[in-house]
């Protein structure tokens, strides 16, 4: 019965991601019908469409897609980890930490490094806020290990870091001129904007190694996800497993966050979704999320772009417009 659950859950979800796909290739402002697309993609489409779809749009959906299962990946690992259906990587401070490298670089570079890199110059940006993510973890870590890691000490030493940050990424966005400001306001809102082939050829392999890991272990996660004593009783080492965890959930954050600014609220509801439709094991559940991940952010960045159109609303904003209600609804369910 539960596999058949399973199935037809999967099923629906699968066309959703078609129909999302669809959306995000068609709907702009060169409207390209499904048919065209389709053309388009077999190499059949005029200049305007291979433009439109092939240069444009279709490595936008690919980054945001995979930007989608990092960020989905990594609340399901935390969610595991901490024990506690609130935890995402946007919530304790993972992307904060990621946000504030990347703001920390743009209101110190110098002209140089781009002339200097050429074409890799492009990279620096994600690497600092990788950078960034790391750190972030790293201390949130070492600040909850005393004595073991509590998984609710955990969670909230995360929200404490994560206000002080968000604090520190004001005082400097309000530090740096109009240009400036507009561009960190726009990254740490979280945006696709300019997200062209370059990007997707570094984030499809990352995510994707990344995402097979996390499939690979995915019975060690079922384990970290009973108690602790059970856990243990079952021969698990649960801080050598906890480190692992953490460390996959820092790179699929630091990489989504590098990519696409900082998009929160993602990983919180795509993994709870995903485990009240087929249930807590993460063989189902974090696939399941994964695909709820990609169509809530591609359908998210369609209305972003075109609602307002010629302005795009960064698609973070749309995100946690729905985000926000499921949060406080979370927040009073948990008891």
């Amino acid at each position: 019965m539960k596999n058949k659950r399973y199935k037809v859950t999967l099923i629906i979800l699968l066309i959703l991601l078609v129909i999302s796909f669809g959306v995000t290739l068609c709907w702009g402002t060169y409207k390209v019908s499904p048919l065209e697309v389709i053309n388009t993609l077999l190499g059949n489409g005029s200049r305007s469409q291979n433009t439109a779809v092939l240069s444009i749009r279709l490595p936008r959906l690919l980054v945001g897609a995979f930007v989608g299962v990092a960020l989905s990946t990594a609340g399901a690992i935390l969610q595991t980890i901490t024990k506690n259906d609130l935890a995402d990587t946007g919530i304790i401070g993972i992307n904060a930490g990621a946000a504030v490298a990347a703001v920390l670089f743009i209101t110190y570079q110098t002209a140089d490094y781009y002339s200097e890199l050429e074409q890799l110059s492009i990279f620096v940006l994600p690497l600092m806020a990788i950078i960034g993510a790391a750190v972030s973890a790293f201390v949130i870590y070492l600040m909850s290990s005393r004595g073991g890691i509590r998984p609710k000490r955990l969670l909230l030493i995360g929200i404490g870091l994560n206000a002080g940050l968000n604090a520190f990424i004001s005082f400097f966005t309000f530090r740096g001129g109009v240009g400036d400001y507009n561009r960190v306001l726009v990254w740490t809102s979280g945006s696709l904007w300019g997200a062209g082939w370059s990007y997707a050829k570094v984030i499809i392999p990352i995510v994707a190694v990344m995402f097979i890991l996390v499939l690979i272990n995915h019975k060690k996660l079922d384990v970290l996800s009973l108690s602790d004593e059970l856990a243990i009783s079952l021969g698990l080492n649960l801080e050598k497993e906890r480190k692992k965890f953490l460390s996959y959930a820092v790179i699929l954050a630091g990489s989504a966050t590098a990519f696409a600014g900082n998009i929160g609220f993602l990983g919180l509801i795509a993994p709870h979704i995903a485990r009240k439709l087929v249930g807590p094991y993460h063989k189902k559940f974090v696939t399941v999320s994964a695909i709820i991940s990609v169509i809530i952010i591609l359908l998210a960045d369609a209305v972003s772009r075109n609602l307002f159109s010629p302005i795009e609303i960064p698609v973070g904003i749309t995100v946690s417009i729905f985000g926000v209600p499921y949060f406080i609804y979370l927040m009073m369910k948990e008891k």
